[in-house]
């Protein structure tokens, strides 16, 4: 299918610059949950969606009571807000999964939407595979598209410059293709433990959201996530508990003598009669 504009705007936006946030699934959903979270909170407005057919190929189909369901596609959405307090309004992008193959693709696409809406600058979230505790509170990473913005970065005391890093997946293609098309944009990437990768984790995406929210001069509520976070600190540790159990079962020995039973020991009562 040949799509001559992927986008596609169904209600018009403000004509004001915008703060560009994009997302994608990646490690511990961090991104997903910051801009989920975001939508919620402020009430954006969807305003578009990305055609899927020239970026993604179903690999399945669903089945319900014995019938074939037609292939589903992820889907990929624009998401506005109007900031009553500010100049610049929020434009969020969601999209349920990155591409096999792709994402460069999608990430100009994506891009394009600058064309048609006044973007000022770009952020994107991501994790940061850390050697932390799940106990400890994560500290958050920054990444820029030019030194400018990276002096900006070093006046906030809550980021952390890590110098030589690498963002896999589109959370982090995206300011690269954004670079080159000469825009600006910031990563934020807030610390996973390297052994928690898998779990979704909103510890992380707090944090990394008490920086964002800082950096737009927005206040929001963050309550909700807050209990996310603990809950999600609450079931690491009864994780940890469960893993610790196993393995203590599996792979240690008693260093007590074992007891005999009953019948050892009267078996061996007999021997010593005789």
């Amino acid at each position: 299918m040949n799509i001559k504009d992927p986008i596609k705007l169904f209600k018009k936006s403000e004509n004001r610059e915008c703060d560009f946030i994009a997302s994608w699934p990646g490690i511990g959903n961090v991104s997903l949950i910051i801009t989920k979270y975001m939508k919620e909170k402020l009430n954006a407005v969807e305003i578009g969606a990305i055609e899927p057919f020239e970026f993604f190929d179903p690999i399945g189909v669903m089945v319900k009571n014995n019938i074939v369901e037609a292939p589903q596609f992820p889907e990929s959405k624009f998401y506005y807000w109007k900031n009553p307090n500010s100049e610049r309004d929020i434009l969020l992008f969601i999209s349920d999964e990155q591409p096999s193959a792709k994402g460069y693709d999608l990430a100009n696409c994506v891009l394009d939407i600058s064309k048609k809406l006044r973007i000022r600058r770009i952020y994107t979230c991501a994790a940061a595979i850390a050697k932390i505790h799940h106990t400890e509170m994560p500290r958050v990473w920054g990444a820029g598209t030019n030194q400018n913005l990276i002096e900006e970065l070093k006046k906030d005391p809550d980021i952390v410059l890590r110098g030589d890093i690498q963002i896999a997946g589109l959370n982090g293609l995206f300011l690269g293709v954004a670079r080159e098309r000469g825009m600006d944009g910031i990563c934020l990437l807030g610390e996973v433990p390297m052994y928690a990768t898998r779990i979704p984790n909103p510890k992380a995406a707090l944090a990394i959201l008490n920086v964002l929210l800082k950096i737009l001069s927005i206040e929001m509520d963050l309550s909700d996530l807050s209990v996310m976070a603990k809950h999600a600190d609450e079931e690491m540790k009864k994780m940890a508990a469960e893993a610790m159990e196993e393995f203590i079962t599996s792979y240690t020995k008693p260093v007590w003598p074992q007891e005999y039973d009953e019948e050892d020991e009267d078996e061996e009562d007999d021997e010593n009669e005789d």
